[in-house]
This record gives C-alpha cells, structure tokens and sequence, in this order.
C-alpha cells in the first residue's frame, strides 16, 4: 500500500471534522444582535400579503448559543408569518431551540396578511413583536404594517370553481361587468375619492353606461387585470390640479402593489381599453402607472377621445397605443415604454399640443413616438391616416432616433410637426425625416438638443431656462396652463411643462 501524502492526510482529517453535525451550546444570555430594531413593512391593502421582509439575527459572543424561542407576541392569532432560517415552525409563529454558532448569524423572513379590522382605528397600523428568549434575557423586534382600506372589485366565482368571464374578441378573458359588482346602479358608475378600489380582473363598462372617477380617486389593478369601455360606454376622468407631491386631486391607475421596489416595475397590470365603437371619452388629469399598455385605443365611433394633463410611466409595451382612432391630446407627458411612448397605428387622425414624448427604456428598438397607417395581416392591410398634428412638443429619449414613421402608399398618410424639438439622427436619406428642408411636413424644429429635464430618470420632465425647449413654441398653438396649473408665457416653450428655477 502506498503512503498516503502527508498534506493529503492532513485534509481528509479536517475535512471528516467540519462534518461534525454536533456541537455543545450554552443557552442565550440575551445578547443577540439584530440588522434592525423595527421592521417596518410597507403599506398593504386588506387582506393582500405584503412581500417579505428579511431581519438579521447576530451572535457576536464566543460561544455556540441555543435560544429557547423565537415566537410573536401575539401568538398563533398573529397576522405575521416568520420562517428561521428556512424553518416553518409552528404556523409561522413559534420556533424552540435555535442553535445559533459563535461569530454567525441568522436569518428571519417576515410577511403579513391583515385585515383592516385588525388595526388600530386611530392610525390604520397593525403592530407585533417577534420575542427572542424569555424572562429577563427577553429581546423584542417591533413589526409595524400600515393596512389600507379598499373596495375590492372582481369576477363572481361559480359553484364548478370557474369564474365569471367576458366575450372579446371571440375568446373569454376572466372579468366582468361594473354595473354588476360595483355598488353604484344606474347610468353613471362614479368612483369616488373616499376608499382606493381595487380590481381583479377586467372590469368592462357595459353599453350604455359611464364610468367616472371623481378627482383624487385611486384606482389598483392587480396582476392581468384592467378597464375595458365597452361599444357605446363611456369613460370620464374628471381629475383636477394638485397642489402637493402626493397629487391628491390627481386620478390615478396603477398595480396593488404598494411596496416602494414596485414603485417603477413595468407590466403589473393589463391596460385601460376604448373599444371599437366606445364613445366621448374624456381623461383629465389622470396618472397612469406600470402597466403593459397604458391607454389601448381603438376606433371609436367618430367622436374624439380628449386626453389632458395626463402622465403616463413605465409601460412594458406602449403608453398609448392607438389604432385607427381619433385623439386630441394637450399637456401629455409619457415616458419610458418598451416598444413606444405613444404609437398612432393603422390610420387615425391625431392631435397633440404641448406634449412631452420621452422613452428611457433600455433597449435600442424603442422610441418615442412611432406612426404608420398599416397593420399587417389585418382586413383591409391599410387605413388612411388623415392627421398626425405635433405642436410645440418634445420627442426626445435615450436612443439617436426616438421618431418612426412607417407608411403604405394604398392610404393617406398625413403628418405635420410644428414647433418641436426631436431627437433623430439626422445622416439620413429617407424623404419622411427631413427636417430642414420639407417644410410640408416640418417647421422651425429643434433637433438632436438636450431638453435638460430635470430627471428623467425619475420622470420629472421640468425644464428650466437653460433647455432647448425654453422659449420655442409657436403662440398661436399655446395652451394657457400646463400640466400643474402653471400659467404658461409668451412665448411658450415646449412641452408639457412651463420652465420654472429647477430647485436648489
């Protein structure tokens, strides 16, 4: 048998000891260590769990410790939920006997479901402790939730276990209509300010009716779920101007996820749909957030669809995508969208006054704003695009060209920028961008210079003196106030925002 080398040996021997599952412990003397004092766990709607916290438990001494519990004070009844270091415990609120090695650590995971009878009335917070240990080595970390009220809103669900659905399209979607579940009968389906709403599904406007949202209304959608206008429904947001960061007369559409690490996640929810045949539209200060299609516009049935003072962020498809529809839009600002910004597709006729088309996706193939009158595969291939109106705007993003047309000459295909500053690498032939000499098409624009928004990354599209946009509008297209009630000056710049002093 040949010799075993000695640093061989040596190995196998450390190697047979680190396997060792055994240890001697002492119990805990209550000098753990925490990450934190006071886990606080963002705001959630009733009833809806919150994502999952993590704490950090230390054992700084030199000794390999056993901490008899690690429990909520409230016990089984708690509305927390804890795993140790992968471990379930009883329901998720009581472990025995934690070894803890010296010099290490461990971790705690936390969430919660609660329901809004379970918190304190005067503040809304539902409050536990996780206690280590007992008697006089007891130590507590605090857990503070702020639950919100909300009117849930969703499909019925069937004795079989399947759930109410709507026709589109020749397919079943999971929804329903509002007039059926929403508790305002009548006409008029109004949401109020008074409680946030929260939608499951796709909830449809049914013929005949109006859906409002009354200023300062907060609308949540949850994952695939959105608003459909249904064939000769209506859709009237009726938001005002704020006067505050926290845009209290503001409308506003986003995901249930209130967390701040979703605050810019993309496609959290479906879209807000005018269908074919939708009628006299109106949006009017209204906030639009993280959804795959912002505003899905279709053919409506000759009667404009006005859009003012509307933000729209953080789409993972389009901000608005129109399709052979009829828009008149003012003091418009979107951003970031994986595909576009605004997309006015297969014909339509449009109109957009001092609107600000920026898109910071991170992708080459997005742009700002992208035209054409054709779909293809579709019956007829081709629509006329009979206007395609830009005045005083901004078209601008992180990419050369933030601007596509895309046209078949089988229909018309008219389009005209007035007063704009666009971003576009401009060494190109191609006759539908040429800005300075195509005077049908172009006039006095602004191209390829920095607007200097204030952050865009944080779509705050303020401009100040300095940009390019400062000063560069045409009068006679101004709108009077921008999109946060500034009073606009002559002469206007571009864009959605008058300048202001940016902040010191």
């Amino acid at each position: 048998m040949r010799p075993i080398p000695f640093l061989l040996f040596i190995g196998l021997i450390l190697a047979l000891g680190s396997c060792r599952s055994d240890f001697e412990t002492v119990a805990s003397t209550g000098d753990l260590a925490f990450s934190k004092d006071t886990i606080y766990l963002d705001t959630v709607f009733t009833n809806i769990g919150s994502s999952t916290y993590r704490l950090k438990v230390y054992n700084r001494s030199k000794n390999d410790i056993t901490i008899p519990t690690i429990k909520l004070t409230k016990g089984l009844n708690s509305k927390y939920r804890m795993t140790v270091d992968g471990m379930q415990g009883t329901e998720g609120k009581l472990f025995n006997n934690i070894d803890l090695l010296a010099k290490d650590s461990l971790f705690i995971f936390i969430e919660t479901t609660a329901n809004i009878t379970d918190v304190n009335p005067s503040d809304f917070l539902y409050t536990d402790q996780i206690e280590f240990d007992g008697g006089t080595n007891l130590q507590t970390v605090e857990l503070v939730t702020l639950i919100q009220d909300a009117v849930f809103l969703y499909p019925k669900r069937f004795s079989d276990g399947t759930k109410e659905t709507l026709p589109i399209d020749d397919q079943e979607i999971e929804g329903f209509y509002l007039d059926e579940n929403d508790p305002i009968n009548g006409n008029e389906l109004l949401f109020t300010n008074q409680k946030p709403y929260v939608i499951y599904g796709y909830a449809a406007v049914p013929t005949g009716k109006k859906a409002v949202f009354e200023a300062g209304s907060r609308v949540h959608f949850h994952a695939n779920s959105g608003l459909i206008v249904a064939n000769n429904a209506s859709i009237n947001v009726n938001g005002n101007i704020s006067t505050t960061d926290k845009l209290e007369n503001e409308v506003v559409f986003e995901g249930d996820r209130l967390e701040p690490e979703y605050s810019d996640v993309p496609g959290q929810w479906g879209t807000i749909w005018l269908t074919d045949g939708s009628t006299k539209n109106t949006i009017n200060h209204l906030s639009i957030k993280n959804a795959t299609i912002g505003l899905l516009i279709q053919n409506n049935d000759g009667t404009t669809v006005s859009i003012k003072n509307t933000q729209i962020y953080d789409c993972s498809n389009y901000g608005i995508l129109a399709q052979t529809a009829k828009i008149e839009g003012e003091n418009i600002a979107i951003n970031s969208a994986g595909l576009a910004s605004l997309s006015c597709s297969y014909g339509g006729n449009y109109k957009f006054t001092h609107c600000t088309f920026n898109n910071n996706w991170n992708s080459s193939s997005q742009v700002a704003v992208s035209i054409d009158n054709y779909t293809l595969g579709a019956i007829p291939e081709v629509k006329a695009l009979t206007q395609a109106t830009f005045n005083n705007c901004i078209i601008y993003g992180s990419y050369p060209n933030e601007m596509l047309l895309s046209k078949k000459t089988a229909a018309a295909f008219e389009y005209q920028f007035n007063n704009c500053l666009i971003k576009f690498d401009s060494a190109t032939a191609n006759p539908d961008y040429q800005f300075r000499t195509d005077t049908a098409h172009y006039n006095a624009i602004i191209l390829n210079e920095n607007p200097k928004f204030l952050n865009q990354s944080e779509n705050k599209f303020n401009i100040d003196e300095t940009s390019a946009a400062f000063a560069k509008g045409n009068s006679g297209y101004m709108i009077p106030i921008d999109i946060i009630g500034n009073t606009r000056t002559l002469p206007p710049d571009l864009g959605a925002y008058q300048s202001m002093p940016f902040p010191k």
